[in-house]
């Protein structure tokens, strides 16, 4: 791998990004992790970079290539389209990267940074949360070695844009643009495509507000429905997945926050870096769920 440093050694991580998400997630668990240096903090508010690198311990930079000269990795919590040409960019300056869900919103811009990770051989996680919090991590895994699935059932409804919201991350305009579908969607996938397999067919259609239904067929044989949208009342919200099979029914844990998830997904990028082992969660698998949203978006539109 390039630019790892030797076992043992804390890896230098550049966080680029200072929002809610940065602040609240990212930059905690950076700078708590005991195998990670905050090398600094980039963002494209200088008075926000600052206040996190003040806030963590840390310096800011005004320019992401002089925070990219003075680490080994990028932590990127920008919105996808803003991430995918910095990540592609790091990639290319032999940086590892650890990189939020969705990669990007186009295909294209998705492919162009795992071809860049792979191209210059560094390593990458996309932080799909229910891949990395340990109850949920620990429960794919054992659904997976299970097998014997028959159908799978999501539901994920978000009330970021409800009545009475007052989330931080309603402000946000690639979500408000993409709706649940590119939001939540990433998440629910990451949990159906290691337990029933690689999808092999989707259909979708657009419900109220920003909602999308999805069918997949899955590899496996077995086929699995999901309901994502960001806009549901607050009663009505709230995330669930239930597989059925030969083992019965089986309902996806509850998990304890994003901050120790995001400290699992940093432990992953340092084993694929030292190790060179891929991560199943990596750039190559960011670009599949960017294809998967694409095709379902552009048939719940009848594009």
């Amino acid at each position: 791998m390039t630019n790892s440093a030797p076992s043992g050694t804390p890896l230098r991580v550049g966080l680029l990004g200072t929002g809610p998400w940065a602040a609240r997630v990212h930059a905690p668990a950076l700078a708590a992790h005991p195998g990670v240096e905050l090398a600094g903090v980039w963002g494209r508010r200088p008075e926000a970079a600052a206040a996190l690198a003040e806030a963590t311990g840390t310096r800011a930079y005004d320019d992401p290539d002089a925070l990219l000269a003075d680490c080994d990795a990028v932590a990127i919590a920008l919105p996808p389209d803003v991430q995918a040409p910095l990540a592609a960019r790091a990639a290319r300056a032999g940086r590892h990267l650890l990189l939020d869900k969705p990669l990007a919103t186009t295909v294209e811009a998705a492919r162009e940074v795992a071809d860049a990770a792979g191209a210059a051989g560094v390593a990458s996680v996309v932080f799909c949360t229910l891949r990395f919090a340990p109850e949920t991590a620990r429960w794919i895994e054992e659904r997976r070695t299970e097998g014997g699935w028959y159908v799978g059932e999501a539901r994920w409804l978000g009330s970021l844009y409800g009545p009475g919201s007052d989330s931080p991350y309603a402000a946000s305009p690639w979500r408000r643009e993409k709706g649940g579908l590119w939001d939540v969607g990433p998440h629910v996938l990451s949990v159906l495509i290691p337990i029933l397999g690689e999808v092999s067919g989707l259909t979708a259609a657009k419900g109220p507000d920003d909602v999308h239904h999805l069918v997949l067929r899955h590899a496996s044989g077995a086929s699995s429905t999901a309901t994502l949208g960001l806009s549901a009342p607050p009663a009505a919200g709230g995330a669930a997945l239930t597989l059925h099979g030969t083992a019965g029914h089986a309902e996806l844990p509850a998990w304890d926050g994003a901050v120790t998830a995001y400290g699992e997904a940093v432990t992953a990028l340092l084993t694929a870096a030292r190790t060179g082992t891929p991560h199943p969660c990596d750039a190559r698998f960011g670009l599949r769920l960017t294809e998967l949203l694409t095709e379902a978006e552009t048939r719940a539109t009848g594009l």
